[in-house]
């Protein structure tokens, strides 16, 4: 969406099919799956176990991160005495352990993947876990549907850059402005703006999300993926 510009992305289901883009760039939490209630539980034992009281604005601080910075910004902002590299390894056993029998796909996603396919319409998963995590997963065969992943690892900055917005349009062949970028989170709309991606700002369901925010962001606006209207197999 333009600069200065405040009227809200109205909901778009019809946008996404027939595709109106080239290219697809697929954020994973919050976006394709429903894994709110499990960081929050990973981060309430973090900081419970350092005696620390858990507010809202750490998830929100971390959610756009990978878990290098993240874990640089929390031993500094807690003063720990801490490494973080300990702390990223303690993040990994935590979050691998729940995201191994407990992480699925939102109900569309999909279906709506097999229909971009049989378009020919390619797409890529653009996001900060590691690939470690995303591998750990039992119930989302997540290299079956994304052949194509951009992992933090893989650009200089997480996503209040649009580095790996760039990356995914790269590797996917398709120029930016022909790509949509399907992001929960509105430090990563802005970014993909940056990038000058079209925008799609997904409604997570997370009580976290400013829902009003991310429309004024993006340039449209998806509530429920099983509202595209995807051809039926």
């Amino acid at each position: 969406m333009a600069e200065g510009q405040t009227t809200l992305a109205a909901d778009s289901p019809n946008f996404m099919w027939p595709p109106h883009f080239g290219g697809a760039i697929f954020d994973f939490d919050g976006t394709i799956s429903d894994t709110a209630s499990l960081w929050e539980d990973i981060d309430r034992k973090f900081l419970a176990e350092r005696n620390i009281p858990y507010s809202v604005e750490f998830p929100r601080t971390l959610s756009a991160m990978g878990f290098d910075q993240g874990a640089k910004y929390t031993v500094e902002h807690y003063h720990l005495n801490e490494d973080p590299k300990d702390i990223v390894n303690e993040w990994m056993r935590m979050s691998q352990n729940a995201y191994r029998t407990e992480a699925v796909l939102r109900p569309g996603v999909v279906p709506y993947l097999r229909a971009l396919r049989s378009a020919h319409i390619p797409y890529a998963l653009a996001t900060t876990n590691t690939s470690d995590l995303l591998d750990s997963m039992q119930r989302i065969p997540i290299r079956e549907l994304f052949p194509i992943r951009v992992f933090g690892a893989d650009v200089a900055h997480t996503k209040d850059h649009p580095d790996i917005y760039l990356e995914a349009a790269h590797r996917l062949n398709v120029a930016p402005d022909r790509c949509i970028v399907f992001e929960d989170l509105a430090v990563a709309l802005r970014a993909a703006n940056q990038a000058g991606c079209i925008t799609c700002a997904i409604a997570s369901g997370d009580p976290l999300q400013h829902v009003t925010e991310v429309q004024e962001i993006a340039d449209v606006f998806l509530s429920d993926w099983k509202a595209i209207p995807v051809p039926k197999r």
